[in-house]
């Protein structure tokens, strides 16, 4: 007869999710990841933790409008994220935007229109020294 395993750290003891609302974020980072399709804006702690996060595509918009200005300003995707972490208490923050979508200006401007101060803004794009060989030309 095999004996049970003892179960530590079970949702029966009211642990798991108690922690969550008791951290208070005065400083952390948002990253803006807007490609063509889509805009997703996460925001950090300092040390790289992820608070909150949002995208088009989480508020709703499917397909093409997914990479609109619209779905990446304030009332959906940054908005989203944002609001959640000034309820937490954040009032300073660092933006880094990735990629070259439509929504990186929307989502900049509703990050500004939140009230958090913005410590400085830096576009993180990777760009390429010549790396990869491009496919070979088609014939058609």
């Amino acid at each position: 007869m095999a004996k049970p395993i003892p179960r530590i750290g079970s949702r029966r003891n009211g642990r798991i999710g108690s922690r969550k609302s008791a951290r208070r974020i005065p400083k952390g980072v948002i990253h803006v990841q807007a490609s063509f399709n889509n805009t997703i804006v996460t925001v950090t702690d300092v040390r790289g933790r992820v608070v909150s996060w949002s995208s088009a595509g989480t508020c709703g918009f499917r397909g093409t409008r997914r990479g609109t200005p619209f779905a990446a300003q304030a009332q959906t995707a940054a908005g989203n994220a944002i609001r959640t972490v000034v309820d937490q208490g954040m009032q300073r923050a660092e933006v880094m935007i990735k990629g070259p979508g439509l929504g990186r200006d929307a989502a900049l401007r509703a990050i500004r229109r939140s009230g958090i101060l913005l410590s400085f803004v830096r576009d993180v794009t990777p760009m390429p020294h010549n790396g990869c060989r491009p496919p070979k030309k088609r014939r058609v």
